[in-house]
Parts: C-alpha cells; structure tokens; sequence
C-alpha cells in the first residue's frame, strides 16, 4: 500500500459551527484522527484531500504536524449535499501490530472466453472488504476473467491472499458471465447440442401435425 504525504495543523476550537464554517471558507477541511490513546482534532487544505479521493487506489496517509507524523488511512468522508464538496474527514491511526478494516478496489483484466463467444460480462463487486494489518493491505485485488466462460462466476471465497480476512460474504459474486439474448454459449459445446436436438424435435413435431391436418 503506498503512502502519501498530507499536511495537517492542529485546531483547538472544536465545538464553534462558526469556526467550522471559517475552516471551509479559507479552504481547510476540518478533520479528526481517531484509533490512538486520544482523538485528534485537526484540518487539512482542500485541495491536497480532493486529489486523494479522487483516485480509487487505497494509500496509507502520513499526516504532517508541526511536532510529529502519524500514519493513517481515510475511514469516512462527509459531503455537502448540494455543492458534493468535502466538509469532514475521518481519519483512523495505523499500527503494524493492529489489522485495520478497509475496502480495496478490484481491477479485471482478461478478455474472457465467454464474452468473446458473445455472452456479457457483469461486475457485480468493485471493492472488496478486508481486515489486515497495514503491511498486508494491498493497493488492488487485480480479478483474471480469461478463462471465464459463459455461465461462470467468480466469487470471494475463490480469492486468497496471506494475511488477508475476506469480510464480504463468501458466496458473493465479484463477476459473472451470462447468456446474451439470441446467443448460442458456443464455447459449451454440450450446450450447442443440446439446443440443436431441441431445434430438430420441434421442426418434426410441427411436420408431423401438419400431416395429421391433411
């Protein structure tokens, strides 16, 4: 897991909604750490904490104090409903004895047989939930779907990594291939068979009620 630098400078008032609101005017995002002996209340510039939400990777923040450096990741964000700008940040303090709860992106990658035999695929998971310890958290869980074929999942229980606590249900489907509409799951050759038996019973049982009528 990378980690990035972020700035911080304590604050004292803590309770004034005017001193908030001053925070956010001068581009400050007041925030609070969390995880440690005590709580620390502090803020951050606006603008260094929207490049980081804005990317979809997970990082490990070192907070810059003027006395000291704590590292940490984001655990909750608070928007404005109207202008969807960041008011409050949640920050929880990492220890490398201490596993954390943390949701980690999933990458796909592959062209799936499946999809190339013109079935669909379907992202049903695009973070996963673990618990680990700081070391072990990776940036991303990259997903292969190339021998994915049509009818196929994939779902957590089939994901392993040292270390790692998977907290999602094990049974829940991070991706799957399905049937198109009008599209024969040609990469099942049972399946083709199948339908062409179908196909043929029913072009005698129309003939034969043809004859009948006759």
């Amino acid at each position: 897991m990378k980690s990035i630098e972020l700035e911080a400078a304590a604050r004292e008032d803590v309770r004034s909604k005017s001193a908030l609101k001053n925070l956010r005017k001068e581009g400050r995002i007041p925030s609070v750490l969390y995880g440690g002996k005590e709580n620390m209340n502090f803020h951050v510039d606006e603008v260094s904490l929207e490049k980081l939400l804005s990317t979809s990777e997970v990082h490990s923040i070192d907070l810059k104090f003027a006395d000291k450096t704590v590292r940490s990741v984001i655990r909750d964000v608070q928007y404005d409903p109207i202008t969807d700008r960041a008011i409050h940040v949640d920050f929880m303090e990492l220890f490398e004895d201490k596993p954390v709860t943390i949701a980690v992106p999933v990458r796909f990658t592959g062209n799936s047989i499946g999809v190339m035999n013109g079935g669909q695929r379907r992202e049903k998971l695009r973070k996963l939930v673990l618990k680990a310890l700081p070391q072990d958290i990776p940036e991303e869980f990259v997903v292969d779907v190339t021998k994915m074929k049509i009818g196929d999942v994939i779902q957590v229980e089939q994901l392993e990594k040292e270390g790692v606590e998977f907290l999602d249900h094990p049974k829940a489907v991070i991706v799957s291939v399905k049937t198109s509409r009008n599209v024969v799951a040609t990469d099942d050759p049972d399946a083709e068979d199948e339908e062409g038996e179908e196909s043929e019973d029913g072009e005698t049982a129309e003939t034969e009620e043809a004859a009948a009528t006759e």
